[in-house]
């Protein structure tokens, strides 16, 4: 059983502490469901906020023949923008269109250097005082590499932003291995976030492509996402990891 019920809760009111964000998305719906409660509580309380998409998000629905893979990246980046305008993030996104499924996961591989340069770019010029993150082992390979991406950005800024990371696929696949162990240095809390709630679900509607019926509707196949996963996402909490060094 997972331990994020037993994680302290911190109150709404914590957000506003955080500063300017900059949240990092590993595909377009990770935004509202991991963290989208939080980035309507810090724009409620005023604070900036950017947001970057790591993978173009065709992978979904590979088989569609209806449409093709830059029709698919170009509705999944109209639901991204949409979901976060419905969480009052109007700032430009930065777009990285990394191949979804197979995002680069560490220096020199191909698209990962350039990738991390263009996000260290878009980090200097936000200058966030906080970034939000995959959780470095959530279950789903393009987070991991996200969060590595991330971090090859972020070590390159003269200043170190506060770090929070956000788990998705954790809720439903974690082993024990996934979740945070000693040398990691992280500690976890969850954030009430009732009142940014009714926002992030209408964010997460707003990825129509992901969410039955779904758009691409040719490939049989494609994924949706479960109603025993989206349940998960429909607490008044959101769970966070922190580095404590």
């Amino acid at each position: 059983m997972l331990p994020f019920a037993e994680y302290p809760l911190r109150p709404a009111a914590f957000a506003a502490t955080l500063g300017p964000t900059v949240v990092i998305a590993p595909h377009p719906d990770d935004e509202a469901l991991g963290c989208g409660g939080l980035l309507a509580l810090l724009r409620r309380a005023g604070q900036p906020v950017h947001a970057a998409l790591v993978s173009d998000g065709t992978m979904s629905h590979p088989r569609s023949v209806a449409f093709s893979a830059a029709a698919r990246r170009a509705v999944r980046e109209a639901e991204f923008r949409h979901a976060l305008a419905l969480l009052d993030v109007h700032t430009e996104p930065l777009l990285l269109r990394l191949p979804d499924g197979t995002v680069p996961d560490g220096p020199g591989q191909p698209g990962f250097d350039e990738a991390a340069g263009r996000l260290r770019d878009f980090l200097t010029a936000a200058r966030p005082a906080t970034v939000l993150l995959p959780w470095r082992r959530d279950p789903h390979p393009d987070h991991r590499a996200s969060y590595r991406l991330a971090q090859a950005a972020l070590a390159g800024l003269p200043a170190a932003p506060r770090q929070l990371e956000y788990v998705v696929w954790a809720w439903q696949r974690a082993t024990p291995a996934d979740l945070p162990r000693p040398d990691d240095h992280v500690a976890g809390f969850r954030l009430a976030t009732d009142e940014g709630l009714p926002q992030k679900q209408c964010a997460i509607a707003a990825h129509r492509s992901q969410v039955a019926p779904g758009v691409f509707t040719d490939d049989a196949a494609g994924f949706l996402l479960a109603d025993d996963m989206l349940a998960q996402f429909n607490q008044p909490f959101e769970v966070f990891f922190e580095p404590t060094q």
